[in-house]
């Protein structure tokens, strides 16, 4: 009978891992001393902001090296945060503008290590950062695979962690398609990985994922044997939504998603098509998420 429960078991909601890019060394420290992780006042900040769930884990990523493993407690975004510790507002010289940290996460250290991303324990990271060309991106998910190694490494956080002393009004961040509505970083303007997000958030959940596999026509796979991934790099781009299994046993099962915003084209379909082609047999399937489709009759797809 207890079997069972656990076979018909589905998971809530998926526990997922980050890896989250630091700018500087003396950034890496103060997250450090603080158990803090700040995102800056750009759409990649509040994106990541938004990726990251209270509940999953993070590890800093600094100099080709995964430092610590810790659980988000809590996030919040914080008004006026211009002069707010511990960060330093950036500029950049190209551009000239200048970037503040309104984005928090509140951190429970769990483990102490200090690992490169060459051990085979990150490959799928590494994979992903080597196709992407580097740490242009402000984060990288890792698999469950990855979240289980570095619940090994190094030694349990027995220390204490240094009280910021931060206080300050917060807010959450919204986004409009108006331009004229947008008052960063209280309002960003709509962008397709917002949208990402949203969706893979909505398929983390087990009961909305096994709803999805039916939808498509999956029988070969249950939602509590997969997790959902974001960017998945391919050598022909990047993949929106990368669904797979926990634990592959003689082969990988997976499932491709693309997202977009707009109305999707006839290229959009070329795209999806050439994924699959690099992904080959073991993907179960490959979707397209659009805001309608070119071509579309009487509640078809015509391509």
């Amino acid at each position: 009978m207890i079997s069972n429960v656990i076979v018909q078991k589905v998971v809530k909601r998926t526990i997922s891992h980050f890896l989250i890019s630091v700018s500087n060394k003396e950034n890496l420290d103060l997250c450090k001393k603080y158990a803090l992780a700040g995102f800056p006042s750009s759409i990649n900040g509040v994106w990541t902001f938004c990726e990251v769930k209270e509940g999953d884990f993070i590890s800093f990523l600094y100099a080709a090296r995964a430092h610590n493993l810790y659980r988000v407690e809590k996030k919040n975004a914080l008004k006026k945060a211009e002069n707010l510790p511990p960060w330093k507002p950036i500029t950049f010289k190209i551009s000239r503008k200048t970037y503040y940290f309104p984005f928090r996460l509140h951190l429970t250290p769990i483990r102490i290590f200090e690992e490169p991303l060459i051990r085979a324990e990150f490959a799928y990271v590494a994979e992903n950062l080597l196709l992407r060309g580097g740490y242009r991106k402000t984060h990288f998910q890792a698999d469950q695979t990855t979240l289980q190694n570095a619940s090994q490494m190094g030694e349990k956080f027995l220390g204490k962690i240094e009280n910021s002393g931060l206080s300050s009004f917060t807010f959450v961040p919204e986004f409009s398609t108006n331009k004229s509505s947008v008052n960063i970083p209280y309002v960003f303007p709509f962008r397709e990985m917002i949208l990402q997000a949203a969706i893979r958030h909505n398929l983390c959940d087990g009961e909305k994922l096994q709803k999805f596999l039916e939808d498509i026509s999956v029988n070969e796979v249950k939602a509590e044997d997969l997790e959902v991934l974001g960017e998945k790099a391919l050598p022909v781009g990047h993949i929106d939504i990368f669904i797979k299994e926990r634990v592959p046993i003689g082969e990988s099962r997976n499932i491709m998603i693309e997202v977009k915003a707009r109305k999707a084209a006839k290229r959009d379909f070329e795209q999806l098509e050439e994924y699959l082609r690099e992904s080959g047999s073991e993907c179960l399937r490959a979707v397209l998420i659009a805001k309608d489709f070119v071509g579309k009759k009487n509640g078809s797809v015509i391509g």
